[in-house]
């Protein structure tokens, strides 16, 4: 059994390097990395003093809201609206029709892509949703990169507290709203489906197409996913 599962220890150590991450504070030793979300994250913002605008913005871009920090070298497309309270560090990308919805901490070269919608996040320094992404409720650690089409859920259609497995044991989150949280160095395919209640240890990576339901996945796993494809000739179609 993996060291993680067998002793219920699913601090933030286990899956992220906070380093020098000018938002480290979030997270404390021995509770569940995800009490970085829900009621943490939005005291933390609330308490955000710096509501800098750095960058001259196009004006084409939408800002909702007064609690917006942008950084320096952002690059904001024009379609591109952020709702406040929103920390965009520096040289974040946010391309035309992303949609950056409250409650969001994007870290320094961090990526959200066209059409990509992020909502009551944390993205580590490089993350990257880039290509039509739902990041809901989630921590994305350094370097994660998101497949087009990615979908991280955040609630359970019966409205309920979201729960995993681990270890043979019930590990309750106390959020209704909780997506995902892929460590450093995650990847996953096109198309993938995180239900909600994820948690992929650093350097997994997930097959185009995957669904992975609520649980622990440790560092290093692979999720693949088995199809069957049949190949036939055209003109045996038109005969049939």
């Amino acid at each position: 059994m993996n060291e993680i599962a067998e002793m219920h220890d699913f601090s933030f150590e286990h899956f992220f390097e906070v380093g020098d991450f000018l938002h480290g504070e979030l997270f404390v030793s021995g509770e569940g990395v995800w009490t970085a979300l829900g009621d943490r994250l939005k005291a933390y913002l609330k308490a955000w003093a710096s509501w800098d605008i750095r960058p001259e913005l196009h004006p084409g871009v939408h800002l909702l809201g007064d609690r917006i920090a942008i950084g320096e070298g952002c690059r904001i497309e024009p379609g591109a609206v952020i709702v406040g309270p929103a920390v965009i560090g520096d040289r974040v990308q946010i391309r035309t029709g992303a949609y950056v919805r409250e409650n969001v901490i994007l870290g320094e070269g961090s990526l959200v892509g066209a059409h990509s919608e992020v909502k009551g996040s944390v993205l580590f320094p490089g993350a990257k949703a880039p290509h039509q992404a739902y990041v809901g409720d989630a921590l994305l650690g350094r370097d994660v990169n998101l497949g087009a089409g990615t979908i991280l859920s955040n609630v359970k259609n019966i409205g309920s507290e979201v729960i995993f497995r681990a270890g043979g044991q019930v590990i309750h989150t106390g959020l209704r709203k909780f997506g995902a949280v892929l460590g450093d160095g995650c990847k996953t395919g096109c198309n993938t489906v995180l239900n909600p209640g994820v948690l992929m240890g650093p350097g997994s990576v997930t097959y185009p197409n995957a669904t992975l339901r609520s649980g622990f996945y440790p560092p290093g796993t692979l999720i693949k996913v088995r199809q069957q494809q049949q190949t036939v000739e055209m003109d045996r179609i038109q005969k049939l």
